[in-house]
């Protein structure tokens, strides 16, 4: 590689990282450590907090469903979803009313999918040009540092008021908008192309087992959206009720975030004959063991454990995901990603419309953390279940 591709392929890969640190970490995740502002305001209760939640992951759904048909340049959605996203946060502090803010959390739900699908796009798309897909985990690794962000500057711009933090992180988008504005218009022509239309659906002669493993992948990829939902929604209201008056509960969500880094930097690298259902049940189980954390040992230890193991395996998981759905549909993978998508923004719409009322009127996020904890318990035999009926099927068929 040269010293121009390389340099190319950095830049590529940062800018995309920055993006996807400000569509997903700001743009989607500063409502979670601005929730207890709000609460503690009186300008929402836990239950208006939920909606709010819910409706921007119903945003996100209807995003990711509507790429497939868009048929502009990546550059130019990215680019337009970027100052969306500042505009609408900060719209949040600027406007007031559940209503508006209803309005602002769905839109800002559609910009964070449409910018994550094409940036990823034109991203990956660049690192193939330049011989560097390997730099393919730096880019998912943004999110993590978003919601990092957001964890360590919530608090602090909250001392100020609700307006004042969603303004704050309105105006820190802008900068970071502007730092990165120029790369997306190198090389256009990589742009041609860069998305293109979902592949035809698989042929009438693919095999029973792949079409099999395809239905268990749509429905086991919800059941993720699900069980991490809950305490990414709600983890410093949680923390709070646990530990009041302590000053930790401001920085579970930044820890949050920041095990997401090298869980991206460490998925990104699981070498490609290691089986992506047991990658997923590990991945899982992971989370399942940080939720139950939360719950089981609510503590600064417990909390700090908790944020690690469900934070790791949050990129990882779509990873996974993503390349166990080219390993059954090759290059018209696309569908089967579109149908996984939207299996897992199901569940993260549920997620917080099932926890907040509950919480609500028992008081604790307990049963909700519970029942997510078990979901994904559930997610994880099944993967694990799935693999090993698929190892005996082929320890059947060898002669």
């Amino acid at each position: 590689m040269s010293i121009y591709d390389r340099r190319a392929a950095w830049r590529a890969a940062l800018a995309c990282m920055v993006t996807l640190a400000v569509a997903m970490g700001l743009g989607r995740f500063a409502f979670t450590p601005m929730l207890p502002v709000m609460l503690h305001e009186g300008k929402l209760d836990l239950q208006a907090g939920g909606v709010l939640a819910s409706l921007n992951y119903l945003g996100y759904f209807l995003g990711a469903l509507s790429c497939a048909a868009i048929r502009a340049k990546p550059a130019h959605m990215v680019r337009g979803g970027l100052v969306a996203t500042a505009v609408l946060l900060l719209g949040m502090g600027l406007l007031q009313g559940f209503s508006a803010w209803g309005v602002l959390r769905t839109a800002a739900g559609v910009m964070s999918a449409w910018t994550f699908v094409f940036a990823s796009g034109w991203g990956l798309r660049r690192l193939a040009e330049t011989g560097a897909p390997a730099l393919a985990g730096v880019i998912y690794t943004g999110p993590g540092i978003g919601i990092a962000a957001t964890g360590l500057l919530g608090g602090a711009l909250g001392r100020w008021g609700s307006e004042a933090g969603w303004i704050g992180f309105g105006l820190l988008s802008l900068v970071l908008i502007a730092a990165i504005w120029r790369i997306f218009g190198d090389g256009e022509h990589a742009d041609a192309g860069a998305l293109a239309p979902a592949a035809a659906p698989p042929s009438a002669s693919a095999s029973a087992a792949a079409r099999s493993d395809a239905r268990w992948l749509v429905g086991l990829y919800g059941l993720a959206g699900f069980g991490y939902i809950i305490t990414a929604t709600f983890l410093p209201v949680i923390a709070r009720q646990a530990l009041p008056g302590s000053p930790w509960p401001d920085f579970f969500w930044p820890l949050f975030g920041l095990a997401i880094v090298p869980g991206a930097l460490i998925g990104a690298r699981a070498p490609p004959h290691w089986d992506n259902r047991l990658l997923l049940a590990g991945a899982y189980a992971l989370q399942a063991v940080g939720v139950v954390l939360s719950v089981a040992w609510p503590t600064i230890w417990g909390f700090g454990l908790g944020s690690l193991l469900l934070g790791m395996p949050f990129t990882a998981i779509t990873l996974f995901a993503m390349r166990d759905a080219r390993r059954l549909r090759g290059n018209a993978s696309a569908g089967l990603i579109g149908y996984a998508t939207a299996s897992y923004g199901v569940g993260q719409i549920l997620g917080p419309l099932f926890a907040a009322p509950l919480a609500q009127r028992t008081g604790s996020f307990a049963v909700p953390l519970w029942v997510a904890a078990a979901v994904l318990t559930a997610g994880a035999l099944l993967f694990a279940m799935v693999w090993w009926r698929s190892a005996r099927a082929k320890a059947v068929q060898k002669p």
